[in-house]
C-alpha cells in the first residue's frame, strides 16, 4: 500500500468532512466519533463535492440534494444516489492521517 499524508487529525472537525488532495484524487476526510475515514470528494449522482456535506449517524450527506452515504462502504442510504462512492484505506499515526489512494476498500473505480 502507498500510504500518503492528507492532513492533520486536528484539521478534521467532529460531524464534517474535509477535503484534501491525495495523489490523483480529491478525497472527502470524516470523523465519526473516534474513527477517521476517507471517500471520493464526488457525490455519485450529482458532481458535487461530498466535503461540504454534513457527517452524522455514520453517514456522510450531499448537500445538494440530500443523499447520504456510508462512511465504511461509500454505498448511499437513501435517493436519489443509487452508485457507491470509492473508500480508501486510512491511517492514523502520530497526529497525521494518511491515505492510500492507490486501491479502494469497496471495489469502486474514482471518478
Amino acid at each position: 500500500m502507498a500510504f500518503e499524508r492528507a492532513c492533520a487529525l486536528a484539521d478534521v472537525p467532529a460531524g464534517e468532512a474535509l477535503a484534501v488532495q491525495v495523489g490523483e484524487h480529491t478525497v472527502a476526510v470524516t470523523r465519526d466519533g473516534d474513527e477517521v475515514f476517507a471517500l471520493q470528494d464526488l457525490c455519485s449522482h450529482a458532481a458535487v463535492s461530498l466535503s461540504e456535506g454534513e457527517v452524522a449517524g455514520g453517514t456522510l450527506e450531499c448537500w445538494l440534494h440530500g443523499s447520504c452515504f456510508d462512511l465504511r462502504t461509500g454505498k448511499p442510504t437513501g435517493l436519489p444516489a443509487t452508485e457507491p462512492v470509492a473508500t480508501f484505506p486510512v491511517q492514523v499515526k502520530d497526529g497525521d492521517i494518511f491515505i492510500d489512494t492507490t486501491t479502494t476498500l469497496n471495489g469502486v473505480t474514482p471518478a
